[in-house]
């Protein structure tokens, strides 16, 4: 069996380790075990995600909110520019983009820098032990950051490839990174937030739930925000490096929780989704497909019109964002892992059916597919008018308009 193939069995293992202990709602003030590194925090405001270029797609869900939203332009009818062929390769991972430059890890170890016009390698970097990427790369200040499913966050010259610092954390990293005053955030299977100097990887503080932290930490003001395996919404205060306050749900979750406004919204693995008050610590409202209510793996993407999220059963779902009643139901041929992405009146999604779906985000009306052959679990990146995504094949495709062809 391949090595990547060893991989995405791994990656794709539900939270099996909770205990469950569910209380409803509110769960309320919570101090963790969050260690302090003396002489070393920092307050900063939280980056605005509107100042963030239109042309960079800089991580996993495209900002520091998680809301899976392109403000820039995609044409209504794609055409397949480029083709990058990695031999006896695999991806989950999502791509990064940033400055016309594609950023992504697949699940044998190899990180590639591709340049997004053409697809042709500026750098590549390789495990020596083959230990492959699941979780995306972030971009920030010239630098590039992604974690492996040996627990080591890496660190590299976003230019040059080299690898400027790496940090061990003591279980496997699916967790995207995101970012706060100067610092970078990422989550580990060893339930474990970590707060690291951006740029010398010097530990600054970390906090500890109850289970495994696979989600991205969504960034909003100086909170961050993780729905973990211990089956609880997380609201972490990134000053003092505790839980605010914690809310309870049906299941684990490694889903990452998109925010619109005062709303955090994410899907759990029980195969409900939630609206959350996260000011209030209070859920709005849930979602359950009444007739195949499978496990939600992929995360929200959430405007002021429509939150549209996909299922293990196959559906891409389009919910009215105040009252979560589903206005329109797409069905792919096989599971939704594939986090959908909303450019423009448009969503793309990917399927382990193979396809990669462009729908309506208004009526869910399919207006566009293209069939990649291996499944995609990545999700679309959206930058300077073109879609990258990759498949579990070992092949990333990217969308716009005219033709080339990349290899490794």
């Amino acid at each position: 069996m391949p090595h990547h193939l060893d991989l995405r069995i791994l990656a794709t293992c539900c939270c099996w380790s909770v205990t469950l202990a569910l209380l409803p709602g509110f769960v309320g003030c919570h101090v963790s075990d969050a260690e302090l590194v003396e002489n070393n925090t920092t307050s900063l405001a939280s980056p605005d995600p509107a100042s963030a270029p239109h042309s960079n797609w800089p991580l996993f869900r495209g900002n520091p909110l998680s809301s899976g939203v392109s403000t820039g332009q995609l044409a209504k009818s794609l055409e397949l520019s480029w083709v990058f062929d990695v031999e006896n390769g695999g991806f989950e991972s999502t791509a990064a983009i940033v400055d016309g430059v594609v950023f992504i890890g697949d699940l044998d170890g190899r990180f590639f820098a591709l340049r997004l016009t053409d697809g042709a390698k500026l750098w590549s970097y390789q495990s020596e032990e083959q230990i492959g990427f699941v979780g995306s790369p972030a971009v920030d200040d010239g630098l590039v950051y992604i974690g492996d499913v040996d627990g080591v966050f890496h660190c590299f010259d976003a230019e040059k490839g080299e690898q400027k610092w790496s940090y061990s954390t003591e279980a496997e990293i699916n967790s995207s990174a995101n970012f706060y005053g100067g610092n970078v955030l990422v989550g580990s299977q060893d339930a474990t937030l970590y707060c690291l100097n951006a740029k010398s990887g010097e530990l600054v503080w970390k906090h500890a739930i109850d289970d495994q932290v696979r989600c991205t930490p969504t960034v909003v003001e100086d909170k961050a925000f993780l729905v973990g395996c211990d089956a609880k919404l997380h609201i972490v205060d990134l000053t003092t490096a505790t839980t605010a306050y914690a809310v309870s749900l049906d299941s684990p979750s490694g889903t990452t929780p998109a925010v619109h406004g005062d709303y955090a919204y994410f899907g759990t693995h029980g195969g409900k989704f939630y609206c959350v008050n996260w000011r209030r610590g209070e859920v709005r409202w849930t979602f359950e497909d009444p007739d195949d209510p499978q496990s939600i793996r992929a995360s929200a993407a959430v405007t002021e019109d429509v939150v549209v999220i996909g299922s293990r059963n196959g559906r891409v779902y389009g919910l009215d964002p105040a009252t979560g009643n589903p206005r329109w139901t797409f069905a792919a041929k096989r599971s939704i892992d594939s986090s959908p992405v909303m450019v423009s009146d448009r969503v793309y999604v990917g399927s382990s059916d193979g396809r990669l779906y462009g729908l309506d985000a208004d009526t869910g009306e399919k207006i566009w597919q293209y069939e990649a052959g291996g499944g995609i679990v990545a999700s679309p990146a959206i930058a300077d008018g073109r879609l990258v995504i990759a498949n579990d094949d070992g092949r990333v495709f990217c969308f716009g308009s005219g033709s080339a062809e990349g290899s490794d």
